[in-house]
């Protein structure tokens, strides 16, 4: 049989770490398709939204659609805008939130995909 383009019909809606709540909408990756080789998902995050710190097993590429993600690592953080994108690899410590009013809406492709054996979030 000769391969042809897969159609995704819809995300898979997979339950996040953090609170308030945010959606997280996986199109392509190891729940919504079974890839292991990268993850790419839609966030919808809240004002106030933050999860534990983590030291991932993968890279992390992350483009925000609208509001502002802050992410702190090892020695500052940065505000990641409207627009901009970030990049995060393997094995750095990070932490994302979403502080500012409107919280932040972003595509995050994780490579390999993400799972929650491999993403070490810090202990609370």
């Amino acid at each position: 049989m000769q391969n042809m383009p897969k159609l995704i019909h819809s995300p898979t809606v997979i339950s996040a770490a953090g609170t308030p709540p945010k959606t997280i909408q996986e199109f392509v990756g190891r729940v919504n398709t079974g890839t292991e080789a990268l993850s790419i998902a839609r966030m919808k995050s809240p004002q106030g939204w933050s999860e534990p710190g983590q030291r991932p097993e993968f890279d992390e590429y992350t483009v925000v659609l609208s509001g502002m993600l802050l992410v702190e690592f090892d020695g500052g953080s940065l505000e990641i805008s409207n627009g901009q994108a970030v990049i995060t690899k393997a094995g750095e410590w990070v932490r994302y939130s979403t502080p500012h009013p409107g919280g932040a809406e972003y595509i995050a492709v994780c490579v390999p995909a993400f799972s929650p054996e491999t993403v070490h979030r810090d202990n609370h």
